[in-house]
């Protein structure tokens, strides 16, 4: 088996953008549902939008200058100067446990860095919980720096990770 293959996602067909959003939508509890124009917007707009192919894996950030309407993103913007904000990551149901997270997290935070990014943030759902995106995101160093309760009940854990 062959190594996969790291690719922008802004570079693909747009057959092959549509299976990604069909991906990320099929993982809407964990992320959140997204129109042919949302997704088109994000992929604009993202400082990292990358994937593999198959559809197997998507992670998508943004830095500190994007505009981007969230209210996670909003959080990280006013306690630090400078981030990249982890604003996806999927992995396609028949492509788990096979590392691809790591794989495009660890080109993250390499892209990050030779930008001149200090850290990488991110949220993870505590209400509903997520205990295996908890796991993962401790092993890859990340630390607890707030929480938040958003509407409709979901309540998160936002974390941090220094790349210096």
């Amino acid at each position: 088996m062959s190594a996969p293959t790291l690719e922008p996602i802004a570079a693909q067909s747009p057959s092959t953008q549509e299976s990604l959003r069909v991906m990320n939508n099929e993982n809407a509890r964990n992320t959140s549902f997204l129109t042919p124009a949302q997704w088109d917007s994000l992929i604009g707009t993202a400082f990292y939008g990358t994937c593999v192919l198959g559809p197997a894996a998507l992670l998508i950030a943004f830095d500190h200058t994007a505009r981007y309407d969230n209210d996670n993103f909003r959080w990280f913007a006013k306690r630090f100067s400078s981030f990249v904000y982890i604003d996806r990551v999927v992995v396609g149901a028949d492509h788990r446990k096979r590392g691809l997270a790591n794989l495009l997290y660890l080109d993250l935070f390499d892209t990050a860095a030779k930008a001149s990014h200090d850290i990488v943030v991110c949220e993870v759902n505590e209400v509903p919980p997520n205990p295996g995106s908890d796991a993962f995101h401790a092993k890859m160093g990340f630390s607890h720096v707030g929480s938040a309760e958003l509407s409709g009940g979901k309540h998160v854990r936002y974390l941090k990770k220094s790349l210096v």
